[in-house]
């Protein structure tokens, strides 16, 4: 019985002593069920991933230039107190602040402005002259200067009787805060996207080999090195996450482009001028753009390599 059995079935594995041949169709199938699928799992983490990106730069952006701005400015406040000739302090607070080194504007809010700019939180037409309403003064600092803020604050407070400086550190500082932590949750979801990303790879990589596993064994049987069957697996999901990657990110890349047009379009209008104040001039720029571009490189090779790594683990496990 055991002289029919073939020797071929019954000998060891062996290295190849040439090139081993090319094949006529690929060990992995090109359009199948599920690499449709992976294009669009794909596609849609990159759109994400890269929508994610794009509100991380803009708001990053934004609070920058908040930040930027209020840095430039102080303010002084006069509170009004009885015996106070506050017109009078106004001026000399004004005055004060005009002479001190690494100043280049002062304006002083009159009466009347001052009561307006409380309008927006008690609306029109209330009469505040019973109320102790501080009287304003803004100063902008002189671009490339750092004038002593601390020592303008104890000037004020030896000539200006009722003179408070506030400099906004503590909104400059939330701002900050507020700034880094969309940073962080934008990169968790980013890591999170990527994750999911891997795990999908995964299991499509795990079906392919499950579909081929048959042949998959006899390559590996006759001596084919695992390098040589990884690298089948890794270009055909490097293709498909090229594919989905590009989907996606081009997707992104038309959707941010279109609400910058729209955004420039719409300039002027009420709520054109709430959206450039929060988010600028909703533009991504350059850098949006190519770091979309990067993240389809990234997830293309995140798929390659992780279909490699689960193929040498699954040959590892035949053996």
């Amino acid at each position: 019985m055991a002289d029919s059995i073939p020797s071929v079935l019954t000998a060891s594995p062996r290295s190849p002593e040439g090139p081993l041949p090319r094949f006529d169709t690929p060990l992995v199938p090109r359009n199948s069920i599920s690499g449709r699928a992976l294009v669009a799992v794909v596609a849609i983490m990159t759109f994400l991933a890269s929508l994610t990106t794009g509100a991380v730069i803009l708001v990053s952006s934004a609070a920058s230039e908040w930040q930027a701005d209020v840095a430039r400015e102080v303010t002084i406040q006069i509170v009004p107190a009885p015996g106070r000739d506050v017109d009078a302090l106004v001026e000399r607070a004004a005055q004060a602040a005009r002479n001190f080194a690494g100043i280049a504007d002062v304006r002083a809010y009159s009466k009347e402005e001052s009561s307006k700019l409380l309008e927006p939180w008690l609306g029109s037409g209330l009469s505040l002259d019973t109320l102790p309403v501080p009287r304003l003064i803004v100063v902008k600092i002189a671009p490339g200067a750092a004038p002593d803020i601390p020592q303008l604050r104890r000037v004020l407070a030896d000539q200006v009787p009722g003179a408070t400086l506030d400099d906004h550190r503590g909104w400059i500082d939330r701002m900050r805060a507020m700034a880094g932590t969309a940073v962080a949750a934008g990169i968790g979801i980013l890591l999170m996207m990527l994750a999911a990303t891997v795990l999908s790879v995964t299991f499509a990589t795990r079906g392919a080999m499950a579909t081929n596993r048959t042949v998959i064994e006899v390559l590996h049987f006759v001596g084919a090195k695992s390098g040589f069957i990884a690298g089948h697996f890794q270009r055909h999901f490097l293709v498909l996450g090229l594919q989905g990657g590009a989907v996606g990110g081009g997707a992104a890349i038309v959707l941010f482009a279109l609400a910058n047009i729209i955004s420039r379009f719409w300039a002027g209008s009420a709520g054109a001028d709430q959206t450039a104040a929060l988010f600028g001039s909703f533009s991504i720029g350059i850098f949006g753009y190519i770091a979309v571009l990067g993240l389809i490189v990234l997830i293309a090779a995140v798929t390659a390599i992780t279909s490699r790594h689960t193929v040498n683990r699954t040959l590892e496990a035949i053996d």
